[in-house]
């Protein structure tokens, strides 16, 4: 079968498609064949080594993280699940390869697709449900009646998140580009702030909570409009040492990861605020929890219009690393 790999860390990296054997599944595994893989920053930063102190690799690595594809063969112990089901994943961080034509995937990392999506609309789904799905219930614990903000959710994230934060009975307010108020609107945003006119510091006050999307130039502007004992929770400033506890690291990762975001910890603290970093997991049960909401909410997510398959995966990446992408970028099988 055809793999897209890389051999080793670096910058920049180069994405080699080979032929290697389809992958030997476990009990608990099930064979998929894949549909459809989505391409995102997450790829880039494995493929340099800026995550390999949260998850080393062995090489030669298959990447890609999230896909949709059928069953093809089930382990002896797997239940839930038939050959010829169409399933969507965002695989277990420590196996990853969906840019394959086949991808061995334990049977807890997988649910069935929504019935409203198709393959391709169903790959740019997982990791961000997954993301916005554990933000809001794991880390944040919100409860119905708080207040949430999602500065630049007016993207991918924000198509997840949105829905999912009114699901629990939150105030949701979003920023992000004048083309994608009414949509954003659509989904059950409560508030939009226009980026272009607007700044949301100014417009803004005593928050419960904020999810930042935009990264470290953005900490201390959202600081600002969070009310003390709040929560600010970054998909992009980096980690910390409460990240690097529950994710259960090393100790001397998390003296690490304690030094590296002490800064941000520092400023959060000075305003009795607690500062949160998210590194997404798979999980099939909650998957399913997204797949009602995205049913229930009839939620396409948005997908790059530009076809690519496996052999232009390095044209895939460099899009998502440097181009201004319509949605999430497909790798179609």
């Amino acid at each position: 079968m055809k793999a897209a790999q890389i051999t080793k860390y670096s910058k920049p990296f180069q994405v080699e498609v080979r032929d290697i054997s389809v992958p030997e599944i476990s009990d608990y595994e099930v064979l998929v064949k894949v549909k459809a893989a989505a391409v995102n920053h997450l790829e880039l930063l494995i493929a340099t080594g800026s995550v390999k102190l949260i998850q080393d690799y062995e090489f030669p690595l298959t990447l890609g993280n999230e896909l949709t594809g059928v069953v093809e063969k089930m382990g002896k112990k797997v239940t839930g699940f038939k050959v010829g089901d169409a399933i969507y994943s965002r695989l277990p961080l420590r196996k990853i390869g969906a840019f394959a034509e086949y991808a061995a995937i334990h049977v807890g990392a997988i649910a069935h697709l929504p019935g409203n999506l198709d393959f391709v609309t169903g790959a740019a789904a997982p990791l961000t449900g997954l993301t916005a799905y554990q933000s809001l219930h794991e880390e944040l614990a919100a409860k119905a009646g708080e207040s949430v903000f999602i500065p630049g959710g007016s993207g991918s994230f924000g198509q997840m998140a949105v829905p999912i934060a009114k699901s629990m009975g939150l105030k949701v307010i979003v920023s992000g580009s004048p083309q994608a108020r009414e949509r954003t609107m659509a989904a059950g945003a409560d508030q939009y702030i226009d980026y272009t006119t607007e700044n949301y510091w100014e417009r803004l006050h005593d928050l419960d909570y904020v999810i930042d999307t935009l990264g470290p130039g953005e900490f201390d502007r959202e600081l600002s409009i969070i009310k003390p004992g709040g929560h600010l929770l970054s998909l992009r400033t980096g980690p910390n040492k409460r990240f690097a506890k529950t994710m259960g690291l090393a100790g001397w990762k998390q003296k690490l990861f304690s030094i590296a975001g002490a800064k941000y910890d520092h400023k959060a603290k000075k305003k009795k605020i607690e500062y949160h970093f998210v590194f997404v997991r798979s999980d099939g049960e909650q998957l399913r929890q997204i797949t009602k909401i995205i049913e229930e909410n009839q939620i396409i997510p948005a997908v790059d219009a530009r076809e690519f398959h496996i052999e232009e995966i390095n044209e895939a990446l460099n899009l998502v690393a440097t181009g201004h992408p319509q949605g999430k970028v497909v790798i179609r099988f």
